[in-house]
């Protein structure tokens, strides 16, 4: 993973000449809603130097059980590890408190030994999440080394015959892919401009192209799982793990994608995969199951909706990735973007979801679905719904600087 190609150089180029956003009016940011942010930053930092009086110390943070006042926690190879840390320095940007900063680091020193972890493609999620915030806050050698190595590790699950990075290891004749995957190429692209390595690059770029094609129906709702023949690359079966039924739209993987898509056109340019994400955002916001504060039920085909469970975890990622995707598209869809997720944070920001000081052990945001089929993680605070909420919320905060 040494060499230079023609291939990145050209991709570079074409990056470069392609980079202009759409261009449109800027966002008339709502007053009341950014003083709601900044005060729920505050309460947030709070909130976490709470929960981290309350953690084991070689333990990461998973959800409270509000039920039996119990914190569940996990050790790093977690896929959820990277996201208290990241949390933490989203929090310590906005806030500079060093107590923040000082958790954050203790949790890497915790975390860095899963840059050699091969047995998971969430990598992203546990390694970018975390280090990759800490390379922006206070860039060390160190740390672009702990990243670099997890590219590798994570490019190891790659199989060029089905063209996708592995996620769940199973039985030798199965190779399953889920659409949350898309979300660790993020690391993928970094590796690339930090290395000038282009196998990254090419990795991700095939990885999200054999989903594009296998992972959606006509609609452009997304399936959660498609089962690849290792030896031939040809689809096997399509199916679901955490939604309501193999043809049903869960929600949480609509989100994966839609985030997934605009990480792909920020960091190639290539206009199919704005149509993609575009696409996956017409069949969020236009669907007739999503209820007017536009935060979604676990599944947009949950039997029971009206009464179905919310997913705040679903709603903040869809909400970061709006505003980043509406940067890319011109008015009226831009506008739309933005509405949404504006509608999005202030459904967040309100009593329902945003939990008090003090309470919901430590975690801001209450009413996130984990894994409603198995039972597990349901109705719940959710590391990840934290972290895309601060996301958010930075987004928002940002989104007419530098224009």
């Amino acid at each position: 993973m040494k060499i230079r190609s023609v291939f990145f150089i050209n991709v570079l180029s074409i990056s470069f000449s392609l980079s202009c956003f759409a261009q449109h009016t800027s966002f008339k940011q709502d007053k009341n809603l950014l003083q709601t942010i900044s005060s729920n930053f505050k309460n947030t930092a709070t909130q976490y130097q709470f929960l981290m009086n309350n953690l084991p110390p070689d333990k990461f943070p998973k959800t409270y059980q509000l039920n039996i006042n119990t914190l569940e926690t996990s050790k790093s190879g977690w896929w959820c590890s990277g996201f208290y840390p990241g949390t933490l320095l989203l929090l310590y940007q906005q806030t500079k408190d060093k107590l923040l900063l000082n958790e954050a680091n203790r949790m890497l020193d915790l975390l860095q030994k899963e840059q050699y972890n091969k047995n998971t493609h969430d990598l992203g999620f546990m390694m970018y999440c975390s280090f990759g915030n800490a390379e922006k806050t206070e860039p060390k050698p160190a740390y672009k080394q702990v990243l670099i190595n997890s590219a590798k590790s994570l490019s190891t699950r790659f199989n060029p015959k089905v063209g996708c990075i592995k996620s769940w290891d199973s039985k030798p004749t199965d190779f399953l892919v889920i659409i949350d995957n898309m979300m660790n190429l993020e690391l993928l692209f970094w590796a690339t401009k930090a290395t000038g390595d282009s196998s990254f690059y090419k990795i991700a770029v095939t990885h999200a192209n054999t989903t594009m094609k296998n992972h959606f129906r006509p609609d452009c709702s997304s399936y959660h799982v498609i089962n690849y023949n290792p030896e031939t690359g040809t689809v096997q079966q399509k199916k679901t793990a955490q939604g309501y039924a193999d043809e049903s739209a869960w929600a949480r993987g609509q989100a994966w994608g839609l985030y997934g898509f605009t990480v792909m056109y920020r960091e190639t340019k290539d206009k199919k995969y704005l149509d993609q994400a575009t696409r996956i955002a017409s069949f969020i916001l236009q669907n007739p199951n999503l209820p007017k504060d536009k935060v979604p039920y676990w599944d947009f085909n949950a039997p029971n909706i009206p009464d179905a469970l919310r997913d705040a975890s679903a709603g903040a990622i869809i909400a970061s990735a709006l505003l980043e995707l509406g940067k890319y598209e011109p008015d009226p869809l831009a506008a739309n973007y933005f509405k949404s997720a504006e509608t999005i944070l202030q459904t967040l920001s309100n009593s329902t979801y945003l939990a008090k000081p003090g309470t919901n052990g430590g975690f801001i945001l209450e009413h996130s679905v984990g894994n409603f089929p198995a039972k597990s993680e349901v109705n719940v605070p959710l590391t990840y719904a934290d972290y895309y909420f601060l996301e958010a919320m930075m987004r928002y905060q940002n989104l007419n600087k530098n224009k």
